[in-house]
């Protein structure tokens, strides 16, 4: 399947079979991507009761980890030319102990969301180091049309998986076994890595110089304040609370200084240019579309598969067998159709929205207080499939990014896929629904008086019960029909639009021509240093 033959991992000593090498790293990427180092937002719930906290707490601590990965992107390379595998592995593995650690102890919540952050920062550096390890294997042609199949198959199904065995490990024992079965995992790792590993460099090392880490704190912090924002916002009444206004103000600053600074400096952490790309801003947008159509899978759906199906934890996570066949479909489909054939972005998109828009065609013609859980797979099978075409087909339109923008162009997508336009979904999704339960209750509860035999004949609280599950239906058929409404509008606009632009070109360039690059910057930036 992969072209081993000349494919070698020197950094692994000579005694491990050439063609054990790969799968070794393939199985370090795996427990990486399982182990969160902060939370496993699957056992929320029972960290909430546990811990003391509330659930946007959790939530936050989780996009705190997100918001570290996308940060790590723009400087990955600069991480792979300053240290060996060996370093970066055993390095990361202790961090990420250590974080996993502290997160089940602490009752603190800021502790908890600068853990996870950092963990973020370290699980992607890990990512990072055994996926590059492995790219010449998986396409010997550089090609990231197929790099990125494997890397969404990876990274999407282990989330899953994760999910899978915290709620499992919960029901079964308690959910800090989660967090001892990744630390045993990860040392592991580290054992592996001290036997296996040798500390070998091909190249002489870069050091971490030039590198605007003020920029990389100003734009983390941006971030966070947006997603305190969402993620608060219900909870503390919007912009009636203090918190969320001076969390909006520090974020406006924030991105002030942020461009501002990147007009002057000589290598920002992230480039005004970059923002310029059509690539960028126009995937941005769409992910903020995208997510909109997704919001109900992280609201409506636990609502209802909880509250009105009355299904345990159990039950509601095993649909995720369901989205994992879903990514696993869909990564194999795009690496048949857009990977080898080359079929055009705007035929890949197409497919992947018509798949969430079906899906959401199916809830809103089959959601019923008495729907079968088989009727659930078709629609949560779709969505997932659609998603995964559309993020391979996203990450690799970023390839036509000049390459001294591309790093920065993915933490820039990544900030809005994995953080913004997700919370930002939510959020507005679960204040319409709130206005659309009130809405509807009082509709359908200003003919029950005490003429109304029905309602003359129940109990009061029974009676509220019905009304309030009634209006719960009734707003979630309100909403899934608007999204579909805004899903066609979309779709129609896509399929009005020539494109017939496909991923011939997008091909990564070898790492000496990289590290030749940064080279380069760097002597300027000293040039520069001894004029001033």
């Amino acid at each position: 399947m992969h072209g081993t033959a000349s494919f070698s991992i020197p950094s692994i000593r000579d005694f491990v079979p050439e063609k054990l090498k790969p799968w070794i790293i393939v199985l370090f990427v795996i427990i990486f991507q399982l182990s969160s180092g902060g939370v496993y937002l699957a056992a929320a719930s029972e960290m909430v009761g546990s811990l003391s906290l509330m659930q946007e707490d959790i939530m936050m601590a989780g996009y705190a980890s997100m918001v570290g990965m996308a940060l790590t992107f723009t400087i990955m390379f600069r991480l792979k030319f300053r240290f060996c595998s060996r370093t970066s592995l055993i390095t990361c593995g202790v961090v990420l102990i250590v974080s996993n650690l502290i997160s089940m102890h602490t009752h603190s919540v800021p502790l908890l969301v600068a853990v996870s952050f950092i963990a973020g920062i370290f699980r992607m550096w890990a990512t990072f180091e055994c996926n590059s390890t492995i790219q010449l294997w998986l396409t010997p042609k550089r090609d990231l049309s197929v790099f990125f199949c494997f890397i969404y198959l990876l990274v999407q199904g282990c989330i899953q998986l994760s999910g899978l065995v915290t709620i499992y490990m919960s029901f079964l024992a308690k959910w800090e076994y989660m967090h001892w079965l990744v630390i045993a995992l990860l040392g592991l790792v580290i054992l592996l890595t001290h036997i296996l590993f040798r500390n070998y460099r091909s190249m002489r090392k870069i050091p971490l110089y030039g590198i605007d880490w003020l920029g990389a704190l100003l734009w983390g912090s941006t971030i966070m304040c947006v997603i305190f924002v969402c993620n608060y916002g219900d909870h503390y009444d919007w912009f009636q609370s203090a918190y969320i206004r001076m969390a909006t103000v520090a974020a406006i600053i924030m991105l002030i200084l942020n461009i501002w600074r990147a007009g002057f400096i000589r290598h920002p952490y992230i480039d005004n240019q970059t923002w310029t790309f059509k690539e960028v801003y126009m995937t941005l947008i769409l992910y903020i579309m995208i997510n909109f159509l997704l919001a109900p899978s992280h609201l409506l759906e636990h609502i209802y598969a909880e509250s009105i199906l009355g299904y345990d934890s159990l039950n509601t996570i095993s649909l995720n067998w369901i989205v994992l066949f879903g990514i696993v479909a869909a990564c194999l489909f795009t690496y048949n159709t857009f990977a080898l054939r080359k079929w055009s972005y705007k035929n890949m998109t197409v497919i992947g929205f018509s798949a969430i828009i079906l899906s959401l065609m199916i809830f809103y013609f089959t959601v019923d207080y008495n729907q079968s859980k088989s009727s659930l797979i078709l629609p949560i099978f779709l969505r997932s499939f659609g998603y995964i075409i559309i993020g391979i087909c996203f990450l690799t339109v970023l390839s036509r990014v000049p390459f001294q923008n591309f790093v920065q162009a993915l933490s820039i997508q990544a900030f809005f896929s994995a953080g913004i336009s997700g919370v930002l979904g939510t959020a507005v999704l679960t204040r319409i629904f709130k206005i659309l339960v009130k809405k509807n209750s009082m509709l359908l509860s200003s003919e029950l008086d005490n003429v109304d035999t029905v309602a003359t004949s129940l109990p009061n609280n029974e009676l509220y019960g019905i009304v309030q599950m009634q209006s719960f239906m009734v707003s979630m058929k309100e909403i899934y029909g608007w999204l579909i409404i805004l899903g066609l509008a979309c779709l129609l606009v896509f399929m009005i639009k020539e494109s017939s632009i496909n991923a011939k070109s997008a091909i990564h360039p070898p790492y000496r021509t990289i590290r030749r690059f940064i080279k380069h910057q760097l002597r300027m930036y000293k040039k520069g240093e001894e004029l001033i």
